[in-house]
């Protein structure tokens, strides 16, 4: 059975070089970025008694890729991407033929690195053991949402209403087994359903215009609005933390020594502190480059909308697995997300892709939500590492990395904020 304390602190790193580290504890800290894992990050290392400034390009907290993602906290699906079967189908993605799952080609060595690693990542073995992991690291985190809300108790649309993965391929259902088990076998509570089981507890599927043959049911899994999480938490963070915010400001550069370390704005600014974490996402990429880390992430671009509930609308979230849309009730309405765009550059929403997510889901769940008031749509970039785990870790004594969280981000914050706290400030995660 997994034991959190059991847990090294470095187990669910991407694979890096070699780093310094941290050689004394902080006192103070500057966080740079306040989405769900800046905001984190910054309630970690603040209720350990360090002296926070969290530094925002944006005008609020949780405007970027936690804005609208999928809400989905799914600390149990935790599933790496890179595996054998996707692996088997990249001439189709490579050529464009999975609607839901678009891979663009680059000549830039450093994405042309990060797939390298991704396929050393596809085999049998790295899948489980990078999924394993990414349980593992889901697990931490939903245990310290939990503690944090007994202190504080947020309101964010928060829910435990469970999760399940609908399958319409009897082959891809059956080979779900063994994954299962070994997640049972480390912690996690989830079951195989038949068709009906599934619609017994979630009569919406029973409206579903595609058959199914079953699905995998996480009856603890959790659904939350990140954006609102961000503005609560930080509203906590400053009334009670003492934590400085500092919206509106750009970080051009980071230096760090053994010494000391601060950051420079586009305004010319000089802001000191004992130590740095960069929580910036995908626009960390400009700092680890500094490092020589140009590789280590690529950009992954996904699409949302809200609608207002349907006359058959879900009780729980819902997965289409072969169709990569994720449904989930949130804010007294429902929340879509999908698609998958690997190496994409920019967050505008393209119209017709929206289009497509929207007659998607309605193909899959006409009744569950009202399309027709769709929201006008968002989309975002995550920051993917090749192994699906997050970087976490120390660049030398005064900087440190919390990013990559990918597709998990919002489910792997809380967690990875409590690893970085514990990993720079040399204490034992509780």
């Amino acid at each position: 059975m997994y034991s959190p304390e059991a847990m090294s602190l470095e187990a669910a790193t991407h694979s890096l070089p070699r780093a310094t580290e941290a050689v004394a504890p902080w006192r103070s800290a500057i966080v740079v970025g306040a989405g769900v894992v800046g905001v984190a990050t910054a309630y970690a290392l603040a209720r350990r008694n360090v002296q926070v400034t969290l530094v925002e390009r944006e005008a609020e907290p949780g405007r970027g890729t936690s804005f609208a993602n999928g809400a989905q906290l799914s600390y149990i699906y935790t599933d790496a991407l890179a595996s054998p079967g996707l692996l088997r189908r990249a001439p189709g993605l490579l050529l464009g033929l999975d609607p839901a799952f678009r891979l663009r080609t680059s000549l830039d060595p450093g994405y042309f690195q990060w797939l390298l690693d991704f396929l050393r990542n596809s085999s049998a073995n790295k899948f489980r053991e990078n999924t394993l992991a990414g349980l593992r690291l889901g697990l931490e985190s939903r245990l310290a949402m939990h503690r944090l809300l007994e202190l504080h108790p947020l309101e964010f649309s928060h829910a435990a209403c469970g999760k399940l993965h609908v399958y319409d391929d009897s082959k891809a259902f059956a080979a779900t087994r063994d994954i299962v088990a070994l997640k049972r076998a480390n912690g996690a509570v989830q079951e195989h359903l038949t068709q009906a089981e599934a619609i017994s507890i979630e009569p919406a599927l029973g409206a579903r215009s595609l058959g199914f043959v079953g699905a995998v049911h996480s009856p603890q899994e959790e659904v939350g609005d990140p954006s609102r999480f961000c503005r609560a938490l930080l509203d906590v963070l400053v009334r009670e933390y003492s934590v400085r915010v500092r919206f509106n400001t750009d970080v051009l550069k980071i230096a760090a020594s053994a010494q000391d370390s601060a950051v420079t704005t586009a305004g010319g600014e000089r802001i000191a502190a004992d130590g740095i974490v960069v929580c910036a996402g995908i626009d960390s990429r400009r700092f680890l480059a500094a490092q020589g880390l140009k590789g280590a992430l690529a950009p992954m671009k996904g699409y949302s909308f809200s609608a207002p509930l349907g006359t058959a609308s879900p009780r729980m979230s819902i997965t289409d697995v072969a169709r990569k849309l994720v449904l989930c009730p949130l804010n007294g309405g429902v929340r879509v997300a999908g698609r998958a765009e690997l190496g994409a550059a920019d967050i505008s929403v393209d119209a017709g892709v929206l289009d497509q997510v929207i007659g998607t889901a309605r193909q899959i769940l006409p009744q569950a939500a009202d399309y027709a008031q769709a929201t006008a749509g968002w989309a975002g970039l995550r920051s993917m590492t090749p192994s699906s785990l997050p970087i976490i870790r120390c660049l030398g004594p005064r900087m440190a990395l919390n990013v990559g969280h990918g597709m998990l981000g919002w489910t792997f914050a809380m967690g990875s904020a409590d690893r970085l706290a514990a990993l720079v400030l040399r204490v034992q995660q509780e």
